[in-house]
């Protein structure tokens, strides 16, 4: 039955094919058409040469595969989100409308995975669905003006930047920031392959600075209008570990993701989950996973000996660090975007130690600023080329030198 159904689409795909051919009545919008006949089939040109390296897994398998190693994060983040808002209800007197879910006996129990899960979804679902068609347009404005194919990254770059927003973001400012992401900090450039700085990162800064009410504070992180709670991260800012202890979360909590924050970075086990499948797929590239975690490692434990008397970040381990804020999201799904990182297997050492290092810098150093990981990828990906460029010329130094041995 299932090969009857791929079959028909084969032959309805055949069919329209020549109207978006060259020469065809829709022929600009052949990006469209082999939009959605490469999702499901190989494309016709392909490298028959010896000369050519084949591989089955093309540009576009690797794009929705990091897309659906994102989604232990979602799924987790959503249930969270309802988690957390049925925690505060429960609290407190607010009893917000679930409106068509309560037909269904959707409530608010937050000890029902469903009741969490449903309020979630119905939280973030229209998130990611603004995020998706406003950027998804963009896109398709851009690829049939130019005429080229539709790039699947955008896969990953929806995902992520609507993985790294809070459940109470306005729709318009979601719209607005993967707007500016996909426009400003790829289009611009040429597009997919072309960009220096990630788009995602882009879209979320802007936003950041733009609107930092909505982004940042003790009312944004919980989908509950009214309810007031603050990160782990900016506990830990305020008074250190002891304040993160002194409102009863543990460090098991952070890594298992049962705190507020962004809907995708709570749960450092799921984003692992993900991460293993990409550096085992040899997707993700190691050496930028852990020169990060170096870097974070060796730059927190450097403060932790430097000490303050005013500045509790200055004692927050490593292992705090490390499940803190977005650390563990930006570790996994930015850190290792291919087209703004480091290229050369030494360069991504250093890449992967700039950015822990900084992420750490800031997080201590900078009093408004709690959270690094965000600003340091931005950082490392402008110097992404130069470190390549250093450790090209540092190959072509030692290789003239044996020539003159």
């Amino acid at each position: 039955m299932m090969q009857q159904k791929f079959s028909f689409l084969r032959r309805s795909l055949d069919k329209i094919a020549p109207a978006f051919h060259k020469g065809g009545k829709w022929e600009k919008y052949y990006p469209l058409y082999e939009a959605v006949d490469t999702i499901f089939y190989s494309p016709d040109s392909v490298t028959v040469g010896a000369s050519h390296v084949r591989d089955s897994l093309d540009l576009k398998r690797i794009m929705i595969t990091v897309w659906l190693c994102t989604f232990p994060a979602m799924f987790f983040g959503m249930w969270n989100i309802g988690f957390q808002a049925n925690q505060a209800i429960l609290h407190s007197a607010l009893t917000p409308d679930l409106g068509w879910l309560s037909f269904l006996g959707i409530g608010h129990d937050m000890h029902s995975f469903v009741d969490n899960f449903c309020y979630g979804a119905m939280t973030f679902i229209p998130i990611y669905c603004v995020v998706f068609i406003v950027g998804g347009a963009w896109e398709v404005l851009f690829s049939v003006i130019r005429r080229h194919e539709i790039n699947e990254g955008f896969f990953v770059t929806s995902v992520l930047f609507a993985l790294t927003l809070p459940p109470t973001i306005p729709l318009w400012q979601a719209a607005l920031g993967i707007s500016f992401g996909v426009v400003i900090g790829k289009e611009v450039f040429g597009g997919t392959g072309k960009n220096f700085l990630n788009p995602a990162l882009v879209g979320r800064a802007f936003l950041y600075f733009a609107y930092p009410a909505y982004l940042s504070g003790e009312t944004v992180f919980n989908a509950v209008e009214g309810v007031s709670s603050a990160t782990a991260l900016s506990l830990a800012q305020d008074g250190g570990v002891s304040e993160i202890l002194g409102h009863n979360i543990q460090w098991l909590d952070a890594f298992l993701g049962t705190i507020q924050g962004s809907v995708g970075e709570t749960s450092t086990v799921a984003i692992l989950i993900g991460g293993l499948i990409l550096v085992g797929m040899g997707i993700a590239s190691w050496r930028i996973i852990v020169g990060t975690f170096l870097g974070m490692l060796i730059t927190s434990l450097l403060f932790n000996w430097i000490g303050s008397d005013t500045n509790p970040m200055f004692a927050l381990p490593w292992y705090w660090h490390f499940v803190l804020g977005g650390f563990a999201f930006g570790l996994i799904f930015m850190t290792t975007d291919p087209v703004s990182s480091a290229m050369t297997h030494t360069g991504r050492w250093f890449f992967g130690l700039l950015i822990g290092f900084m992420t750490v810098l800031i997080r201590v150093i900078n009093p408004a600023y709690p959270e690094g990981i965000m600003l340091a990828i931005l950082f490392a990906n402008i110097f992404a080329p130069s470190i390549d460029y250093l450790v090209m010329r540092a190959n072509i130094k030692r290789r003239e030198a044996r020539q003159n041995v």
